[in-house]
């Protein structure tokens, strides 16, 4: 059985379990809200609202290098801090801060196999107190890497040039839907995908459990997709993070070299003027 191309980008429950005093260690819960985090969260874990923690409001746009080392020096990291993400939905959050941290220049960062999906599961240790934490003045040191993100007149040049993976629903897919079903569907969108793209749910990346897939079955998975290593590919979804999910594949687990998110996904290409859309 093949391993993982960077099983280092992953820990497991049990390891993180026995390491929660581990002064090394940042542990973030990562999701749309924090209301889980407030009724339950990991030890001496930090909680972070997706939308008003990473996002440069009022633009659509994340926090820069300069949003994020505020962050983390709010979060207690240091030259030598690891930062492991976890959330729900599989981790839809979590692995979208992790892409973020990774285009960022923030490479000290670890997914948490699972999330929290696979923690309850277990009848892990949860708690409802948030943990007092001592600011830092760490620095990002890395630059950002713009070859970890697709933004939009990219994508429109690349449009049946390189490879698209739509990692959202079937019916998303095929335009029967704006987004997620439990989801309002917005209105400014028109239905259907990049023309060429292919349907890789992000979903079937994950085992019941919330943990990835082995290295064999989703190197399976997308080479009967045709989304085969060594060429360019874009992953996109409705606002990214799912998308970053398969990013996170694609690029820690399968090891393939040229993977971009395009976080604007179909909420700006679905409501773009004149551009090509398949169903």
């Amino acid at each position: 059985m093949a391993a993982y191309a960077n099983p280092d980008a992953l820990v497991e429950t049990d390891w993180l379990a026995e390491r929660l005093d581990d002064p090394t260690l940042r542990v973030i819960e990562v999701d749309e809200d924090t209301t889980a985090y407030e009724k339950g969260h990991i030890r001496n874990s930090i909680g972070w609202n997706w939308f008003e923690d990473l996002h440069a409001k009022p633009r659509r746009e994340y926090v820069d290098q300069q949003g994020l080392t505020a962050l983390l020096q709010e979060a207690g990291v240091g030259p030598e801090t690891t930062v492991i993400l976890y959330g729900g939905n599989n981790n839809w959050f979590a692995a979208y801060a992790y892409w973020l941290l990774r285009y960022l220049g923030f490479d000290n960062v670890k997914l948490l196999n699972g999330g929290r999906k696979k923690w309850e599961l277990e009848s892990r240790e949860l708690v409802d107190e948030v943990p007092s934490i001592t600011a830092t003045t760490f620095e990002v040191p890395g630059q950002v890497r713009d070859d970890l993100r697709a933004l939009r007149d990219e994508v429109l040049q690349k449009v049946g040039k390189v490879q698209f993976v739509d990692v959202r629903s079937p019916e998303e897919y095929r335009g029967e839907l704006l987004a997620p079903a439990h989801l309002p569907q917005e209105q400014a969108q028109v239905g259907g995908h990049i023309p060429g793209a292919a349907n890789v749910p992000w979903s079937r990346a994950a085992n019941e459990d919330g943990t990835f897939k082995s290295a064999d079955e989703l190197k399976e998975l997308y080479d009967d997709a045709g989304v085969k290593s060594g060429t360019d590919v874009i992953a996109y979804c409705r606002i990214g993070e799912r998308s970053a999910h398969t990013w996170f594949v694609l690029t820690e687990l399968l090891g393939y070299d040229d993977v971009e998110n395009y976080d604007g996904s179909w909420t700006e290409y679905g409501s773009l003027v004149g551009v090509p859309v398949e169903k």
